[in-house]
């Protein structure tokens, strides 16, 4: 969605008609991405640092193959040791110095000397460690030649980063959206703060006491209540919902976070600042946007970029594998009914994003139900003789493979449903509190719920609510590990299920 479209749909939750300024508000970022979109480019510091670790790993080989032809495991410890030991430095250093987290205070010229430092500290340890080690008859052009060739090429790949992020700041993709809960004057010098500085989106401002709530404040637009937040189509794109209220109506506050913890998004209470100095480091904190950090325990931005690796590597090697099933699938589906193979489906993504989800399709083409508003039954009349098949053997997921390498969704996840979804004649997202909860993760093609029974249709309430606790359960606990034993008994645990409707 551009950014027009954005603020139309905001335009759309307003009580009451506003000036075009008011309508549009200050913050209008150049390109709008969603929080997954947000989220991708944050992870990119991890296929920096895979890049450099490539590079470095790449010329260390190449020099102590230089200086021992043949196979390197049966050459001199002398001669590889140095090698080995100057590269371990440079990359040990390029990590636990912040070298990969690209802050705005730091400028491209400081950080290039700063990683030549490090690529100096990486020869001494060649030199002294070649020289102790050979009792001074050293190679002494190997190892210049190792750190000239070292110092290139992280030069040149560090300014390629830093223009790469850069770019991405200009354009918005790494400044945080927020909206704020609560049109008082502790939400109005936040803004003229993030105003300053441009570090921070505010995009827009939700009041429950709309009455004496101005129609904007410093051109930010009051756009509804704290509940339209819930289901506010501009949710997808928020990464916090900051509560500008006093801290001490302490009813007021617990009111608020108990409405609000049913979305994704994580919720913050402005404590008071005493002046503009504070207020100024509440904003420097809520911009804070590093790339994602690297050092320390596993963190939600590490265990994603591992789920998406994971995801690239075993989707790539399914795709290419499962082709011509796919094909096969295809051409059946064709020949048995009229209409495409595929099915294509509105479904909540991460953080309530909307995607488009792609099936083979198991319906006539006539009955085809994209909101899922009748949820399929046994000798369901619409299901076609080669969709019953691929039901019951969830062969008709297979083309959600696309969702997953475009990032849009994980192989392990909450699955997927259709937006607008009904369990018996209510809508399924309205039947329990925390149902968004199981959109803070990317959806998936499998995951915890299905492979423990929870599959197929949600006849009512409790059916939901057993899924969506599931789904929860499997967000607190992901890890690779998990993820991998979940992909490996989906199979057996699918087909063994012969009393879900699928």
């Amino acid at each position: 969605m551009d950014a027009s479209g954005l603020q139309a749909l905001a335009t759309g939750a307003m009580s009451r008609p506003t000036d075009t300024a008011a309508r549009r508000g200050p913050f209008r970022p150049d390109v709008w991405l969603n929080s997954r979109e947000r989220h991708a480019s944050r992870l990119a510091v991890h296929y920096f640092r895979a890049f450099d670790v490539l590079a470095v790993t790449a010329i260390t080989l190449l020099s102590a193959w230089a200086v021992a032809p043949g196979a390197l495991a049966r050459a001199e410890l002398s001669l590889v040791l140095p090698f080995v030991a100057g590269a371990t430095v440079v990359l040990a250093l390029m990590r636990s110095l912040g070298l990969y987290r690209f802050v705005r205070t730091r400028s491209v010229p400081i950080h290039l000397a700063a990683v030549s430092g490090i690529v100096a500290a990486g020869a001494v340890t060649v030199i002294g460690l070649g020289a102790l080690m050979r009792g001074g008859q050293g190679l002494w052009s190997a190892y210049l030649v190792w750190t000239g060739l070292v110092l290139i090429s992280l030069h040149a790949l560090h300014m390629g980063w830093s223009d790469l992020v850069g770019r991405w700041r200009a354009s918005g993709s790494l400044t945080p959206n927020v909206v704020l809960v609560g049109a008082t004057g502790h939400a109005e010098q936040l803004i003229r703060e993030a105003l300053k500085h441009r570090d921070l989106n505010v995009l827009g401002i939700f009041d429950d006491r709309m009455a004496r709530s101005p129609r904007a404040i410093e051109g930010v637009p009051v756009l509804g209540r704290a509940d339209d937040l819930l289901t506010h189509h501009m949710t997808p794109y928020v990464d916090r919902i900051v509560l500008a209220i006093d801290p001490r109506a302490e009813a007021r506050v617990r009111d608020l976070t108990a409405r609000l913890r049913t979305l994704p998004n994580e919720v913050t209470l402005l404590v008071e600042p005493n002046d503009d100095t504070e207020y100024a480091m509440v904003v420097q904190r809520l911009s804070r946007a590093p790339l994602a950090a690297l050092d320390g325990p596993v963190d939600d931005d590490r265990r994603a970029f591992n789920k998406r690796i994971q995801d690239l590597a075993v989707g790539l090697v399914a795709a290419v594998l499962l082709a011509p099933v796919l094909a096969v699938i295809a051409v059946l589906i064709r020949l048995d009914s009229p209409g495409p193979a595929l099915f294509r489906q509105r479904r909540h993504g991460f953080n309530q994003e909307e995607i488009v989800v792609w099936k083979f399709r198991s319906m006539r083409h006539d009955a085809a139900d994209a909101t899922a508003s009748r949820q399929v039954t046994v000798d369901d009349e619409r299901v076609t003789r080669i969709g019953r098949l691929l039901r019951a053997t969830s062969l008709d997921e297979l083309p959600q493979l696309l969702n997953v390498l475009k990032g849009e969704m994980s192989l392990v996840g909450p699955r997927p449903h259709a937006i607008g979804m009904k369990t018996g004649h209510i809508e399924s997202a309205r039947l329990v509190a925390e149902y968004a909860h199981r959109h803070r993760i990317k959806p998936g093609m499998t995951g915890w719920a299905a492979v423990n029974g929870s599959r197929g249709p949600l006849h009512s309430a409790q059916d939901v609510r057993r899924r969506v606790q599931l789904d929860v359960d499997y967000i607190e606990r992901q890890s690779f590990w998990l993820d991998l034993w979940i992909m490996a008994v989906t199979i057996p645990v699918l087909l063994g299920d012969r009393r879900t409707v699928r």
